[in-house]
């Protein structure tokens, strides 16, 4: 990413083109709403605005800014309480969803926010275990297992889910009586 002139504000405005609707994913895997995420991601821009110049990893230093904010506001307990009562909408379901995006948004919502953080981080973010281990102050292992065991639950379900279909169709299927025999003209 190329970066501007110290006052130049344009280094935030590609950052934020860029980011934002991943910055929004994954406040939603931290736990937040979609509607708190997008105010964490505006306080967090707000932020990044205010600073002299921009910083020397800007991605790395938005993703960390956001993930504090983030975690800072779900301390609060009246939104904790909130988002208690309104954790069935992890992911707001849009028509256009399919039933697989559905079960994969289900499934992704019902791991631990510790696993949920590092797939997210990793498939939507593009970040190595490294910078992972390093953003959520882990080893890298650490993070890769996470990932790993996140990822093992993930198709566990969906192999689960397959087999129930193959199964379920195969007991739907009656039997054919074999053909009779053609005879010679």
């Amino acid at each position: 990413m190329h970066i501007g002139p110290i006052n130049d504000n344009g280094w935030c405005e590609q950052l934020y083109e860029d980011q934002a609707a991943k910055l929004i994913l994954y406040g939603r895997a931290l736990g937040l709403s979609h509607a708190e995420s997008e105010d964490v991601l505006q306080e967090t821009f707000i932020a990044l605005l205010k600073l002299a110049a921009p910083p020397e990893r800007p991605e790395h230093y938005g993703l960390r800014s956001f993930r504090n904010r983030a975690l800072n506001y779900r301390r609060h307990l009246w939104q904790r309480i909130r988002r208690e009562f309104e954790s069935h909408r992890w992911f707001e379901i849009v028509a256009e969803e399919t039933p697989h995006e559905q079960a994969a948004m289900r499934c992704l919502a019902g791991l631990p926010r510790e696993q949920r953080e590092v797939i997210v981080l990793k498939i939507w973010h593009d970040r190595t275990f490294e910078e992972i281990g390093a953003l959520l102050a882990v080893s890298p292992n650490t993070a890769a297992g996470r990932y790993r065991y996140g990822i093992q639950k993930i198709r566990t379900y969906f192999e689960r889910k397959h087999y129930e279909a193959i199964d379920s169709l195969g007991k739907s299927v009656a039997p054919l009586d074999p053909a009779p025999p053609c005879l010679g003209t």
